[in-house]
């Protein structure tokens, strides 16, 4: 179940070759169910695509004419990064290093009301399309742009992540056509999303939640009665050393301890659900600003049962398979919920990136481009990003990382950057657009450095201490567990120099490439010329300085540049209006005489 992307397609459960002939294979009723999946989805796509509107403008297809509610757009950001990596990665990695990595349901905590209360009131309010527009009404257009293709660059390898997984697991186990299921759920994906728009993706991933749950539940009751009973999974688990306690060890090369998941997951929460295209733009398509928090409050207990469920697929699967060489009967557990999984994650990718290509690259330098010829084009994007996704596929069997190891590589690597930037325009007004550049510019560099160190030296975070694969070890009392754990970490060799620093957990690739980002922007911002409150576009800034110096008079907090909250003086109201005439936003402002200020109007738009 821990999938390894190599030539050799096959599943790894405790090192052994799964024989060809053992395989299961799809019986009628499998494949009634993969059809009906597939149908249903289709079905989805086809419905928005002839009703409504019919997806004749941009704003129907890419912000669902900013009309839906706070249920199914929570649904849908669980959906979105609830994929093949959840599915398959996390019972994974229970299996194979015990609950430690349950502690990361700390990091949903402020990993969803960060975004809820920081990023979501400046991007609805500034009414954007794309969440790379704020980059160039913060700095500049070269910052949007590079933040764009950023953007399309993590994307579009993750999606070769999240459609070879569910494929290769599929192939393994039931001995369903690698890349006949590539194409398959590819192109059914690829077809609904480019007919329905995101009206189709959202109430898609709404269907393909409910039965991702129901595929979970199932996994888990089946494997419990094949195992014996709770007791008998308990007992399993318990002997194998499967069930771990907090582990409060403060060194980061450690793969999974309460730091590396409570705080650095904090990071990964951030740079998913706060600043990604694919999550901001189910932000930006709920009627208000106050549906768009709900539906991130409404996340939180979701994730929750999503991350219990998962790591309860875990153990059961210990439970059932440590130890037997019949490993061929997992087929048996989840031949179809890989494909559910796998569906709302790369519609959710193709609308974005064909969201983000349109409105930062392409609409720029087309100011007369008709509403018809952009929705024409964007049903293009989407499709072709869609068939590039499925090339993708095929160069993601040559990593030889774990699938949740590789995704969060890609976030960590390219998305912990772009996370830095948009932190760096919003908490700091002084930062400049060199500043930005340069700090996106070393972010990506350093990511990309203890990244690809960490893939040639074969490091990123050591084994957890609970990774053998004894199913039957012995109970020991805690003084003897203590004084082997002594022992065995007084003689291991420690990595030093680089070797250290590429041994890095990957839970920590969002905080240090983020930080990189932020530091080097403020140094440069203030070697180059440190921006004036004056000189920021409205509405662009979050008083997070503001909001810590509570205690510090009005004036000092002026002169530090951190006390205009969500709205400008009312000498900038004509730059207002410039930036967002040329930006194609639209927005209302009251004037506060009393305080001199005007501030954005949210119910106005």
């Amino acid at each position: 179940i821990s999938i390894p992307f190599s030539h050799s397609s096959h599943i790894l459960i405790t090192g052994s070759k799964m024989d060809p002939l053992e395989r299961m294979h799809f019986t009628t009723i499998d494949y009634v169910i993969f059809a009906l999946l597939l149908v249903a989805s289709m079905g989805i796509g086809l419905y928005y695509a002839l009703s409504g509107g019919r997806q004749r403008t941009t704003q129907e297809f890419l912000l669902a004419d900013r009309s839906m509610s706070c249920l199914p757009v929570s649904l849908s950001l669980i959906a979105t990064f609830q994929s093949a990596v959840a599915i398959v990665g996390v019972p994974a990695e229970i299996y194979t290093h015990g609950t430690q990595y349950w502690f990361i349901g700390c990091a949903y905590i402020l990993g969803l009301l960060i975004p809820a209360h920081v990023f979501i009131p400046v991007f609805y309010r500034l009414h954007l399309t794309s969440a790379y527009q704020y980059l160039e009404l913060r700095f500049s257009k070269p910052v949007r742009i590079c933040g764009t293709l950023t953007f399309i660059f993590q994307t579009v390898i993750y999606m070769g992540v999240c459609v070879y997984t569910p494929a290769l697991a599929l192939n393994a186990v039931t001995g369903f056509d690698l890349w006949g299921a590539v194409l398959a759920t590819g192109l059914v994906c690829t077809l609904y999303t480019t007919l329905g728009g995101l009206k189709a993706v959202i109430w898609t991933d709404v269907f393909q939640t409910i039965v991702m749950f129901a595929g979970q539940l199932a996994v888990i009751v089946v494997g419990v009665q094949q195992t014996g009973g709770l007791a008998e999974v308990w007992r399993k688990v318990w002997e194998g050393n499967r069930i771990s306690g907090i582990d409060l060890n403060p060194d980061p090369t450690e793969r999974y301890t309460f730091w590396t998941l409570g705080v650095g997951g904090i990071f990964l929460m951030l740079s998913l659900y706060g600043v990604n295209q694919a999550q901001v733009q189910r932000y930006l398509s709920s009627k208000t600003e106050r549906e768009a928090i709900m539906s991130c409050y409404m996340v939180f207990p979701s994730l929750q049962v999503a991350l219990a469920l998962s790591c309860v697929m875990g153990l059961v699967m210990f439970a059932r398979y440590c130890g037997e060489d019949q490993f061929h009967k997992i087929g048996n557990l989840s031949k179809n919920e890989f494909h559910v999984c796998l569906h709302s994650t790369i519609s959710s990718a193709f609308n974005s990136l064909a969201t983000v290509t349109l409105e930062d690259l392409i609409k720029p330098h087309c100011s007369s481009m008709t509403e018809a010829r952009a929705t024409l084009l964007s049903k293009g994007l989407a499709c072709s990003y869609g068939l590039m996704c499925l090339a993708m596929a095929y160069l993601t069997h040559l990593m030889s990382d774990s699938v949740l190891q590789a995704a969060f590589k890609i976030f960590g690597m390219v998305g912990g950057p772009l996370l830095g930037i948009f932190c760096l325009g919003m908490f700091f007004p002084w930062a400049n657009s060199t500043g930005a550049l340069a700090g996106l510019g070393s972010g990506l560099v350093m990511a990309f450095w203890v990244g690809i160190g960490s893939i040639v030296t074969r490091t990123s975070g050591g084994p957890a201490a609970v990774s053998h694969f004894n199913c039957t070890a012995v109970q020991l009392s805690e003084n003897i567990t203590t004084a082997i754990g002594t022992a065995l970490n007084s003689t291991a060799v420690q990595p030093m120099g680089l070797q250290r620093f590429y041994s890095l957990s990957f839970m920590w690739y969002s905080a240090l490439s983020s930080f990189t980002v932020v530091i080097t922007g403020l140094i440069v911002s203030f070697l180059t010329g440190p921006m004036k409150e004056e000189d920021v576009t409205p509405g662009t800034l979050y008083p997070l300085l503001g909001n810590m110096l509570y205690f510090v008079p009005d004036n000092l907090k002026q002169n530090l540049c951190c006390a205009t909250p969500l709205g400008h003086r009312v000498s900038q109201q004509s730059t207002w209006a410039h930036h967002t005439h040329s930006s194609g936003l639209c927005s209302l402002v009251e004037t506060t005489s009393k305080s001199n200020k005007t501030f954005c109007n949210k119910n106005k738009y």
